[in-house]
């Protein structure tokens, strides 16, 4: 069974920075691109970040450009958002996904088939 676990989310004050953490189990995607999307109260989850299966290649969403880094560690079947400079407006769940086959990077929902339970992330002002 696959399970995507992710850790690392909590209360920061605005300004702050938080490194989130995202362990695979039940198979490897070291050929796989995964990502991060979330989603705030009252609104639909949005693409954050992905990294291609190498992580040489990452791309982002317009608002966290310059502040978020995604980044990747085969061996250990993870990937992490480090995310600085963080505002309220980034306060939401933060949910790691893979996709299932072999491709490039992707930024739809649509695009991943294995899904964490998310982490919450709060950003006071």
């Amino acid at each position: 069974q696959v399970q995507l676990v992710e850790s690392g989310g909590g209360l920061v004050q605005a300004g702050g920075s938080l490194r989130l953490s995202c362990t695979a189990s039940g198979r490897t995607f070291s050929n796989n691109a995964m990502g991060w999307f979330r989603q705030a109260p009252g609104k639909e989850r949005e693409f954050a970040a992905a990294i291609s299966w190498s992580g040489g290649s990452t791309y982002y969403a317009n608002s966290m450009k310059g502040r978020f880094t995604i980044s990747r560690d085969n061996a250990r079947n993870s990937v992490f958002l480090q995310m600085n400079s963080l505002k309220p407006e980034d306060t939401a769940v933060y949910y790691c996904a893979a996709r299932k086959t072999a491709g490039g990077l992707a930024q739809y929902q649509y695009n991943y088939d294995y899904w964490g339970q998310g982490t919450q992330v709060t950003v006071s002002s």
